[in-house]
């Protein structure tokens, strides 16, 4: 039995899902920002709020790319050209993952539980 028409199908389909949330997360993203000044909310509050969320959706969108790239190098390119080009595309998309964390939280992902610790103990 031949699964690769299958295993490719998969990773077209995982790379489909990702465009499709970068896609719908910024005309959803888009569409929250503009309620949010017709509600209103001041600009800038309203600016960074579109932000995050455009970062929320990159973030997601990069994890379903990332998973589509690995399922094609892995199972239907397995060369060392190939995981190599691999290595180079997680690590670049790992780095802008973290920037975008930073940017959309303002902590790094390992400083998530002392983040929330601060925010309880600031709440009492």
């Amino acid at each position: 039995m031949d699964y690769k028409p299958f295993v490719t199908g998969a990773a077209r389909l995982v790379e489909l899902a990702g465009v499709a949330v970068l896609l719908v997360g910024a005309l959803l993203a888009g569409g929250f920002f503009a309620r949010r000044l017709v509600r209103g909310r001041a600009f800038p509050d309203a600016y960074h709020a579109l932000r995050a969320d455009l970062g929320r959706t990159i973030l997601l969108a990069l994890e379903l790319l990332v998973i589509g790239d690995i399922i094609g190098t892995v199972v239907i390119d397995p060369t060392l050209q190939g995981l190599g080009v691999l290595a180079v595309i997680v690590a670049i998309r790992t780095f802008l993952s973290f920037a975008l964390e930073l940017d959309v939280s303002g902590h790094w992902p390992w400083q998530r539980a002392q983040a929330i610790g601060r925010q309880e103990g600031g709440a009492a």
